[in-house]
């Protein structure tokens, strides 16, 4: 296996070990992290795509990005 990998196999290994180490409440706390910074991550993204777009006009854009994937989740 080529050393990028074998690290990358390695690190997702660790990941693993620690999340199944973590508490049910450790685990709510992550998972709320995590979408925290995916949609600081989109937000930023929408900033990117509409330069000139207001604070609350990216707000607005990420929450119907949100709700589109609530809906297509439903769907199946």
């Amino acid at each position: 296996m080529e050393p990028t990998r074998e690290l990358g196999v390695q690190l997702y290994r660790e990941e693993v070990l620690a999340a199944r180490a973590m508490t049910p409440e450790q685990r709510v706390l992550a998972g709320t992290r995590l979408f925290e910074l995916a949609c600081k991550i989109a937000a930023d993204g929408i900033r990117a795509q509409y330069p000139g777009a207001s604070e609350e006009e990216v707000a607005q854009r990420l929450a119907a990005r949100l709700e589109l994937q609530r809906r297509l989740e439903q769907c199946g």
